[in-house]
């Protein structure tokens, strides 16, 4: 087998990958081609690399290089997460740009016109990436953890609609993380679903899976006395400002801690009303859930989203030892095991093209549900009887990807601009077209194509 990390310069996710790889059950004797456009990163990461796999004898070749074409030859797995230029510089501009022009965006990532500018700025270089793929290795499977995802899988998936491109996303751990302390039973008994769109989805089932027993009543009635004190982003912020540091403080976020937070309901305000109103419990917090929901505004923890970004900040350029460990953090090796080995077992949450796997959802749109991984690859499973309620928000937002699709490949401005009409976080027109302008300028380097 032949693997290809897009981005393997960054060491969080070259180390991160590797190690998940070197863990992995059937990828021994694979060759690793590390890719990145920034030569001396990529030398650091290789250097490293090669000192791991002597010191473990382990049965793996390496190489590095910054030539795609050259790196995609024979490849049977390409695993990429990049960024393009200078990842908060312009993300601050996709958040604070529009809320100056009168946009109630809580956050600027994924959804709303942040999500919007941020989608047409990296696409097109993701699909210059699918494009020689799909010249030199056709049958390689590419598996991205870039955002924003669902523009990232709906745009790709529109323009190379061969390509095997699955979108990975972890933000479905935090059930893991939740459910068991909220309701005193291990994860291994517990069998939970989730779907919708990347970022905004919820769980719409909870077995116990032994009994087959519907446990989600249980969790209706005991999430608000867990979420009412569960630690979140401000605590993480408040703990770093006194020692520092942030290793032993985020833990109690990955893991769970019986440590109670100084904020009610930290980071999951959004949480508290889906559940109250929709019965439904999100599987993620404030910052991502309420990026497409235009009345987010009136009921997220603000403090928490801007502390969530300080934290996030602090975590991508704080000095801090990174090395290799032969542990599984992503899913996505699993995911090439369960295809080697034809495993046939069920992964909790992909990113691929609808076609009927949620009933009322546009085919075009990429959607994030479960799937069961075989030789035959990464097949999504179909979601039946999802709440009316839940449905109509999801249908909301999808017109805004379908412009911005259009917008990405057509480089068109006009489409640009009725993606934010379309948008439901936008609740106004006459200052739309002067924010797109603005941006266009901003980010010409990025964003010049749009004519």
């Amino acid at each position: 087998m032949k693997i290809v990390l897009v981005g393997a310069g960054s060491v969080q996710f070259g180390y991160g990958t590797l190690g998940d790889i070197f863990n992995g059950k059937s990828l021994l004797g694979s060759e690793i081609t590390l890719l990145d456009i920034n030569a001396q990163a990529l030398d650091t990461v290789l250097k490293t690399t090669k000192a791991f796999i002597d010191q473990h004898g382990l049965k793996f070749t390496v190489n590095a290089t910054t030539d795609r074409k050259a790196a995609f030859r024979n490849a049977d797995f390409i695993i990429s997460s990049i960024e393009v230029g200078n990842r908060f510089q312009l993300w601050d501009e996709d958040w604070k740009i529009p809320l100056q022009y009168g946009v109630h965006q809580i956050y600027g990532e994924n959804g709303g016109p942040g999500g919007i500018f941020h989608a047409l700025r990296i696409v097109p270089v993701i699909l210059e990436i699918v494009k020689d793929a799909m010249e030199i290795c056709p049958d390689a499977w590419i598996f991205n953890y870039s955002n924003p995802m669902t523009a990232i899988c709906t745009t790709v998936k529109r323009a190379y609609p061969q390509a095997k491109f699955i979108g990975m996303c972890h933000e479905i751990g935090w059930l893991s993380r939740w459910l068991p302390r909220m309701i005193g039973m291990k994860l291994e008994d517990l069998k939970f679903t989730a779907a919708g769109l990347n970022h905004f989805s919820c769980m719409l089932e909870l077995k116990d899976k032994k009994t087959g027993k519907d446990l989600y009543p249980e969790v209706l009635k005991k999430a608000g006395d867990f979420f009412m004190r569960e630690p979140g982003y401000s605590d993480l912020l408040d703990e770093y400002r006194k020692t520092g540091k942030l290793d032993k403080s985020e833990k109690f976020i990955k893991e769970g801690s019986t440590q109670k937070s100084n904020y009610e309901w930290a980071d999951r305000r959004l949480v508290k009303f889906m559940l109250e109103n929709y019965q439904l419990l999100p599987i993620t917090t404030d910052s991502h859930f309420g990026e497409y929901l235009g009345w987010a505004w009136d009921i997220v923890d603000h403090r928490g989203i801007l502390d969530f970004y300080d934290v996030y900040k602090v975590m991508l350029t704080q000095e801090a030892r990174h090395e290799i460990k032969m542990e599984t953090i992503e899913r996505v090796v699993p995911i090439i095991d369960g295809i080697l080995g034809d495993s046939g077992y069920e992964e909790s949450a992909v990113n691929v093209r609808n076609d009927g796997l949620i009933e009322d959802l546009p085919s075009w749109i990429a959607v994030e549900v479960p799937a069961i991984i075989s030789k035959s690859g990464v097949n999504g499973i179909p979601i039946r009887n999802m709440p009316k309620g839940y449905l109509a928000l999801l249908r909301s937002y999808s017109g805004a990807y379908d412009l911005t699709a259009e917008a990405i490949i057509h480089g068109k401005k006009a489409y640009v601009i009725q993606a934010m009409l379309a948008n439901p976080v936008v609740h106004q027109a006459s200052q739309v077209e002067a924010m797109v302008n603005r941006m266009i300028d901003q980010q010409n380097k990025w964003l010049g194509y749009l004519k």
